[in-house]
């Protein structure tokens, strides 16, 4: 068994730059190009101890410069190793990633990176045509990122070798783990040689990843730079009691209190996500949608029209959008809070980036009560209530309804000003019409499938 865990805390010394890290000409000069000097908190302690050869936990939420802190080290020692090309079929570096599109993230910085080095570099995942990758694959890898299921889809058709992975990278452990990846990922591990260097990073540690950790890294160094599940302090959150039947009147209004700006807006299934978009269409607003049932094409252009301002609403399951790391959201909101509370601060961490504020509404029906109180729970304090648009009911569906009244009467804030939405829905004096959105359980083994990605 590998094991023994050192622990080192967050300092925040903005003072360093990434030449003081111990990094190269050739990566420098691409970061200089990139307008990238000044490294983040994870990039200050991972660096070095990566360059070190040092296995790592890294703890820390997405857009905290993570990629960079793996990826930078790792492309230098690659490039000092005096093994040279990858055999055919073979790969050097193995990054997995739990969702296509994180992926595509990761193998651009990497490219990004690696532009004045003699390394190549290939991502691989579901949704595309394998033969492409199994025609890059051949010729032997230095840096491949990949989904798991795809990877051994690849490893079953013998396109691809583990027996030289050199550094093994698992990013967002937890989120692999949530989405049924931890089989894959173990026979993954047992694929690859015993001595490599394995980081891991997560934005949380249960303890099945804890255990995971244990059990294939050795003497690893713990490196926190935010307490595991802490929402962005410059994020103003509230909640919203609304009707499931007037959820997409509510959403319609918010968008248009904040027209043209960038709004994320997550649901819990992909039918769902379909029907918001549905909804937001017929209310005159242009949306687009990204899930697992899209083709990675849809899903491609989907988020290059969010990143250029094109088609500012993004509707995205929490898969879909794991990883997601556009600067300028200016709203997310929770059309379906989350059945997991720890989702919900990776969810509205889509906000608020590189030192911006943000906003973030929950629309909470009758039934989604006990989801908000573990979300409060979790985030050690009590949303602000935010009244509904005028025309739309105030109370919660069902039961709960009866008790909410004293609460909102305490924490309630004035009510959004009528916007470029508003008016939508407003024809019968109920909203928009739309189909309940019920909460639907996932009853096929309980798990979600792991090829999803």
């Amino acid at each position: 068994m590998r094991q023994g865990f050192a622990r080192i805390a967050s300092q925040k010394d903005y003072t360093l730059k990434f030449i003081d890290l111990g990094l190269e000409g050739p990566l420098l000069s691409a970061l200089e190009a990139l307008g990238h000097d000044t490294p983040t908190p994870i990039q200050v302690k991972a660096i070095p101890t990566i360059l070190d050869g040092r296995d790592v936990v890294g703890l820390a939420q997405t857009g905290t410069g993570k990629t960079g802190a793996f990826s930078l080290p790792l492309l230098q020692r690659l490039a000092a190793s005096s093994k040279g090309r990858p055999a055919p079929k073979s790969v050097r570096a193995l990054i997995l990633s739990p969702t296509r599109e994180l992926a595509a993230q990761i193998h651009q910085s990497v490219r990004d990176y690696s532009k004045n080095l003699k390394l190549n570099s290939m991502v691989v995942f579901g949704g595309v045509s394998i033969r492409p990758q199994i025609a890059n694959a051949a010729r032997g890898v230095d840096v491949m990122i990949a989904t798991p299921g795809r990877l051994l889809d690849l490893i079953d058709q013998k396109a691809v070798s583990l027996h030289g992975v050199e550094t093994l990278i698992l990013d967002e452990a937890d989120q692999m783990l949530d989405i049924g990846f931890l089989p894959a990922i173990r026979r993954i591990l047992g694929m690859v040689p015993g001595k490599r260097q394995t980081l891991l990073f997560s934005a949380t540690m249960p303890k099945e990843i804890r255990k995971l950790a244990a059990d294939h890294l050795d003497r690893p160094l713990e490196i926190a730079v935010t307490p595991a599940a802490t929402p962005v302090e410059r994020i103003e959150q509230s909640v919203m009691y609304i009707g499931t039947r007037a959820k997409p009147a509510a959403a319609a209004h918010l968008v248009g209190e904040h027209h043209g700006k960038r709004v994320i807006i997550f649901t819990r299934t992909k039918h769902g996500a379909d029907r918001v978009v549905k909804s937001l269409d017929q209310a005159g607003f242009a949306a687009a949608a990204i899930h697992g049932n899209k083709s990675q094409n849809n899903r491609v252009k989907a988020l290059a029209a969010f990143k250029d301002g094109s088609c500012p609403i993004l509707v995205a399951t929490d898969i879909a959008a794991r990883g997601i790391d556009v600067p300028g959201v200016e709203l997310v909101i929770n059309y379906d809070l989350p059945n997991v509370p720890e989702v919900y601060v990776h969810r509205i961490g889509r906000t608020a980036r590189a030192g911006a504020s943000g906003l973030a509404v929950s629309l909470v029906s009758g039934e989604d009560k006990s989801l908000l109180r573990d979300i409060e729970r979790l985030i050690k304090r009590h949303l602000d209530v935010v009244a509904p648009p005028a025309g739309l009911p105030v109370a919660m569906e069902g039961d709960d309804a009866r008790n909410e009244p004293r609460r909102q009467q305490q924490n309630q804030k004035p009510r959004f000003g009528a916007g470029a939405g508003a008016k939508q829905g407003a024809k019968n004096g109920t909203g928009m019409p739309g189909r309940p959105n019920r909460r639907r359980r996932r009853t096929r083994g309980g798990k979600p499938q792991a090829k999803a990605a």
